[in-house]
């Protein structure tokens, strides 16, 4: 009797797991679909409130524009930006050649157009590298905590006390130049800003309650980080990067006009600039051109992370 009673008793135990299993799983999906309905509903604020910024709204219009000059380059260019005649040499402004030619008789609208590809790439590409180091770092301090976090604060001190365009031509030098060495120079250089503000972000964020919550009950630490703290830090990383790629942009101007960046016959704006120092009097448009390619597409950045950072940004919500 003792026997069916202990069975039944299992049973009843094994009964009320299996229901309070149930009813976890359901409320950690009705937790779930709250949380959701509220990330859904920030994101729709917040592009609500980016829509009435019109000043932010038309950069967004210019910064889709030059993607799309970047990414159909082949198709919009008129010429190869390669293409040498040496007969029509430093040309004027006229219908064949709408800016002119350069030094080399190369049509100076093609190379800007490609110009415009290889400053795009080296904002974007460098920026995912700058991303990931300084996402990392920036978790890893703030969420740790300890000497990871006085170990990672002194880096970040240590790269911040250096002037960024010496420490840009130091490792440019010791590198050697070239595209791709561009993009890893500039990403290693550009991740102290995004760390900073993540080891923010995540210390405020792991003292919140749902985040205690997880570490008391045992949360695996990388799932909280990838499913908890990363969508948290989103708008950051996006205001970040947005503000960042202008200044990959002027870092790859300023290298290649050094000769330490983009290498010829590649399209650089910054090597255009260089190239046409000495005929910046006889053919002017040869340098204003790409300086003021450059100018329109740090402003479209810079003006479209003012406005991405007033709308993502409750505090500076009004």
């Amino acid at each position: 009797m003792a026997f069916f009673t202990g069975d039944k008793n299992s049973k009843k135990v094994q009964e009320a797991q299996r229901v309070a299993t149930r009813a976890a799983r359901a409320q950690e999906e009705e937790v779930s679909r709250s949380g959701k309905t509220r990330a859904t509903s920030y994101w729709a604020v917040s592009w609500n409130i980016f829509k009435r910024n019109r000043l932010g709204v038309f950069c967004l219009i210019v910064v889709g524009l030059l993607v799309l000059i970047a990414l159909f380059a082949p198709v919009l260019a008129p010429y190869d930006f390669k293409a040498q005649e040496l007969s029509n040499m430093l040309a004027k402004p006229g219908a064949s050649h709408l800016f002119g030619t350069d030094e080399f008789g190369r049509d100076i609208l093609s190379r800007i157009i490609y110009g415009c590809q290889i400053s795009l790439s080296v904002g974007v590409i460098s920026q995912i590298i700058a991303l990931f180091i300084g996402f990392t770092a920036g978790v890893l301090a703030g969420y740790y905590g300890g000497w990871i976090d006085a170990v990672i604060s002194f880096i970040i001190q240590v790269f911040s006390s250096f002037p960024f365009l010496l420490f840009a031509i130091l490792i440019m030098f010791v590198m050697g130049p070239g595209l791709i060495n561009l993009y890893v120079a500039l990403g290693l250089l550009m991740w102290t800003t995004t760390a900073r503000l993540i080891r923010g972000d995540v210390m405020r964020l792991k003292g919140s309650e749902y985040i205690q919550s997880c570490i008391l009950s045992g949360g695996n630490n990388l799932r909280i980080i990838l499913r908890h703290l990363l969508p948290n830090c989103m708008s950051t990383l996006i205001v970040v990067s947005t503000l960042g790629i202008p200044s990959a942009i002027l870092s790859e101007a300023s290298l290649s006009f050094l000769g330490l960046g983009v290498q010829p016959p590649m399209a650089s704006w910054g090597q255009m600039i260089s190239a046409s120092q000495p005929y910046i009097q006889s053919n002017p448009t040869y340098s204003i051109i790409p300086g003021i390619a450059i100018i329109i597409t740090v402003m479209a950045f810079n003006l479209l992370g003012d406005a991405l950072r007033d709308a993502l940004d409750p505090k500076m919500r009004s």
